[in-house]
């Protein structure tokens, strides 16, 4: 996985996420519209609509005074904790 930050402001952040698809995006979206400081959370691997691109953009939106880039860093935490959850959860199922 590779990251590079597209655009950055106060408030929103667009970074391209090479190597990741749908599965991956949809996860990390999904788990950034469950904070209360994102706004929006979007992303876009549509070649033919956002001019050639082939990799996911991801695009978040945050509520004044909230860092994008540290909102980001706390869905990212969360997703590994789900995984790690579901994990142990289908380990001791087993």
């Amino acid at each position: 996985m590779e990251l590079r930050v597209t655009e950055s402001s106060e408030n929103e952040l667009s970074i391209e996420i090479a190597g990741e698809d749908h599965t991956f995006m949809n996860v990390l979206k999904g788990t950034l519209l469950e904070h209360d400081d994102v706004t929006a959370a979007t992303y876009d691997v549509n070649p033919e609509q956002s001019g050639g691109q082939t990799e996911p953009i991801l695009t978040l939106k945050t509520v004044s005074g909230a860092d994008p880039i540290d909102t980001l860093e706390d869905a990212a935490g969360d997703v590994r904790d789900k995984a790690i959850s579901f994990r142990e959860t289908f380990e001791a199922a087993a």
